[in-house]
């Protein structure tokens, strides 16, 4: 029986991490990030609809910078959820259109990896959840780390999602990324093991 199990976390949690590490055994993890950039890609139905709709977004080569977009929609919920209207549904159909091809290539498990998958309800969709934590110090000083914010930028990321405490509520498993990359991994093996079984 194939499964597809979410795989989420707050921000600077660990989820690319613990997704290595799945990739790593052979496991395979669908990218929602990855999806996210595919369907806004100029020509696609998604691109069209967010130039109309944040015509400043758009640069001089006709795509979409994201860092831009990002900086609109964090400050501005009502913006937020209408990107979300317009991306989610299509990244959701490409997520499962992989793991089908995935069923048929003779996988028995497969991730999906997705910030937004309690947010979005999808969770509730999938054969699990898997929640990365960490604590709320640690995420702010990677993500500070990682992509050279401030420390109340991060924070206002954090604060846009839904919090750790209600991702941990929603799961059937937690990964603890709070100590050296060794006890994530066994951690990771642990769940793989327990999931194939």
């Amino acid at each position: 029986m194939f499964k597809l199990v979410g795989l989420t976390g707050g921000i600077g949690t660990g989820k690319s991490t613990v997704a290595r590490m799945l990739r790593d055994l052979g496991v395979p993890v669908i990218d929602a990030d990855l999806l996210a950039r595919q369907v806004v890609q100029p020509g696609q139905p998604a691109h069209a609809e967010i130039v109309a709709a944040w015509p400043e977004v758009v640069d001089q080569a006709g795509a979409i910078d994201r860092k831009k977009l990002a900086d609109h929609i964090f400050a501005d919920p009502a913006g937020r959820t209408r990107l979300e209207a317009i991306t989610h549904p299509r990244i959701t159909a490409l997520a499962f259109e992989q793991a089908g091809a995935l069923q048929k290539q003779g996988f028995r498990l497969a991730f999906l990896e997705a910030a937004l998958l309690v947010e979005t309800g999808l969770h509730s969709r999938l054969d699990g959840l898997v929640v990365v934590a960490a604590s709320e110090e640690q995420q702010v000083n990677r993500v500070m780390a990682r992509a050279g914010c401030t420390r109340s930028q991060v924070e206002a990321r954090i604060r846009a999602q839904v919090s750790l405490q209600e991702k941990r509520r929603a799961a059937t498993d937690v990964i603890d990324n709070s100590g050296d990359e060794a006890t994530t991994q066994r951690q990771v093996e642990a769940l793989v093991r327990r999931l194939l079984s």
